[in-house]
């Protein structure tokens, strides 16, 4: 998601300006992915901003064109568009206080709209579309009032007022060489320097220049000055953080550390699912979709839904299939969209067609999308690009907020997609009557509780990371499935293909008495994605009794179980637990030792996880 970079230094120190090293921060960033880019700093007693949509070379090119006056206290970001288009109004920095404040935001301000309406009442004016600039302008009045013009008494102040994910970075004209910064459930850590102090979304935004740093904890803030840094909380009261030193270099940085994109990626999948559900519910639990833009009338009347996808992005729709035809009782087609305009499909004005892209830009899902809309039917793109082709030619989009994914295999975006379909799942359940409201919040109260749920499967990746490096001369894997588990089973087996360049297929289970079962000989691997037991019984027994017969034929059978089902121990070689939750749910959790798995096998054979052979990140020809 968004970049953010702050710096504070003192004369003496070097050659550095405060626009230099933002500048270089942000470069830095720029694998997290961005719309538009911008920076201000304190200049003899104003504030300076430069900011553009697009590319940093907009602003580089903007700041030459414009330049900005010397100066040693700056902020910078690189914005991922939330609320908003990607515009230079929307562009960060945000001004207030009669353009003396400068405020930077990563997240989203879930109360941003209760709050702006408080203070237009109050005789405030707005230049952009975002909850940054509500957060800014709120600043600045509690900075003027109750904030006794001290920036940090006023972020604390700010802070207890926003609901939301989100990180902050102010400066203000009145105090040259100070940085105020808060964090809630968005990432920040402090460079710490010699006559210098440094902000970043993570460390590569200041790793050229220090190697110490300090991880905030959650609900803190922290002012910085060149000499030192105050840690609180959003009380007031003293807080401490973690100080850690960085043993890698700058490029590692950009990896925080892990020694891939996709192995970061895979550890970044609790943000990746919160940060796809965030803002998208208000208190009462009724959901709010903003981006979809048609007409709630014009979606309940909706009486046919065909998901169109490629790879990974089609098992995510798999997925979708199950809970949206459950939910809401309107029949789900999944389609390659490479194959759907060449059969004639029947679509007419009552049909949704749903797109599935990470990229929005897939060329085969986009002809697709071109195809529907031209038989009339209604079109709406789930993605995680902001301002791709597909979202602005759809007549609606649901953005996943996965952040970019650098690996060319798919691992969050694929569990972000999976999330936004279930959020319009349950949506169109909501504007049908399908789902009573207290169904619905019970629902998405389970799908808040999955976050942490992942990160305890990520906790226990050593088990499966031991069974890839035991596994390494394996040539052929089998993965069995049924119900949602038979698209996790597929999924498994595509990212086996794609990272370790060896045999594997997914099965539905039920399907392996009707031909697969001839490929079961002695010593085979078999991946057998189990349901919970708590649930369809007799779907879990008929798994169980795959596992027997497979196991009988001499296989080596690896079980995905959810905790506590003792009774697969039995017939299994190996069996990795997962926490409990819903049927439906259970891909978001099945799914993340499957990704572990092909990602350590591929490491131990010494291939490039994140750049695998012949494939590309966004597949952009027919």
């Amino acid at each position: 998601m968004c970049g953010i970079v702050g710096y504070v230094g003192l004369p003496s120190v070097g050659e550095h300006q405060a626009l230099d090293v933002v500048m270089e921060g942000l470069r830095r960033l720029e694998y997290r992915g961005y719309d538009s880019a911008g920076v201000a700093v304190v200049a003899d007693g104003d504030i300076e901003m430069r900011k553009k949509a697009g590319k940093l070379a907009n602003l580089a090119g903007e700041i030459e064109s414009h330049p900005l006056k010397d100066s040693l206290t700056g902020i910078g970001h690189t914005r991922w568009a939330t609320h908003g288009g990607p515009t230079d109004s929307n562009a960060h920095p945000h001004l207030a206080d009669g353009d003396k404040l400068a405020v930077i935001h990563n997240g989203i301000i879930e109360n941003f709209s209760e709050l702006k309406k408080s203070l237009v009442e109050k005789g405030r004016t707005f230049k952009s579309e975002t909850d940054t600039e509500v957060a800014a302008v709120l600043l600045g009045d509690i900075y003027n009032g109750a904030g006794e013009k001290n920036l940090q008494k006023s972020m604390q102040l700010a802070c207890q007022q926003l609901e939301g994910a989100f990180t902050l970075l102010a400066i203000h004209a009145d105090q040259p060489g100070v940085v105020v910064a808060a964090r809630r459930n968005s990432p920040l850590v402090v460079g710490l320097g010699d006559g210098e102090n440094f902000l970043g979304s993570d460390v590569s935004g200041f790793i050229d220049f220090t190697r110490r740093a300090v991880e905030l904890g959650q609900d803190q803030i922290v002012t910085i000055t060149p000499e030192s840094h105050t840690i609180t909380d959003f009380f007031g009261n003293p807080a401490s953080g973690k100080e850690f030193t960085v043993d890698w270099d700058a490029a590692a940085a950009e990896k925080d550390g892990y020694e891939s994109f996709m192995e970061k990626e895979i550890n970044e999948q609790p943000h990746a699912v919160a940060d796809t559900l965030l803002g998208r519910s208000d208190s009462t639990g009724k959901l709010t979709l903003d981006e979809l833009r048609i007409d709630p009338e014009e979606l309940a009347k909706i009486s046919k839904i065909i998901v169109l996808a490629c790879g990974t992005s089609a098992y995510a729709g798999q997925v979708a299939k199950y809970a949206i035809e459950h939910w809401c009782r309107i029949p789900v087609e999944v389609e390659l969209s490479h194959e759907f305009r060449y059969r004639d499909p029947i679509v007419d004005a009552s049909t949704l067609i749903v797109s599935i892209s990470q990229s929005g830009e897939t060329m085969d899902t986009l002809m697709a999308v071109r195809y529907a809309k031209e038989q009339g039917a209604k079109t709406l793109s789930i993605c995680n690009t902001n301002g791709s082709t597909i979202p602005r030619e759809s007549d609606a989009v649901l953005y996943t907020h996965a952040g970019p994914e650098i690996a060319v295999a798919s691992t969050k975006a694929f569990l972000a997609q999976i999330t936004a379909t279930y959020l319009l799942g349950l949506y169109l359940a909501q504007i049908r009557g399908n789902l009573f409201s207290g169904e619905i919040k019970d629902i998405l109260a389970d799908l808040a509780d999955i976050p942490q749920k992942i990160q305890q499967v990520l906790d226990r990746s050593e088990q499966i990371k031991e069974l890839a490096r035991s596994m390494s001369d394996a040539e052929s894997v089998l993965f069995l499935g049924r119900h949602v588990g038979y698209p996790v089973a597929m999924e498994g087996a595509l990212k086996l293909k794609e990272l370790a360049y060896i045999h594997a297929e997914g099965f539905a289970a039920g399907e392996l008495k009707h031909g697969p079962i001839a490929l079961i000989d002695e010593g085979k691997p078999v991946f057998v994605v189990v349901p919970s037991p708590r649930g369809r019984h007799s779907m879990h027994s008929k798994v169980v009794s795959n596992i027997q017969e497979v196991r009988a034929r001499g296989a080596k059978t690896l079980v995905i179980a959810e905790e506590n089902d003792e009774s697969v121990q039995q017939f299994a070689e190996w069996v990795f637990y997962v926490p409990e939750t819903k049927t439906l749910l259970m891909p978001l959790l099945a799914t993340v030792p499957l990704q572990i798995f092909a990602c350590e096998l591929a490491r131990q054979k010494g291939y490039d996880v994140d750049q695998p052979r012949n494939l590309a990140k966004s597949v952009t020809v027919e």
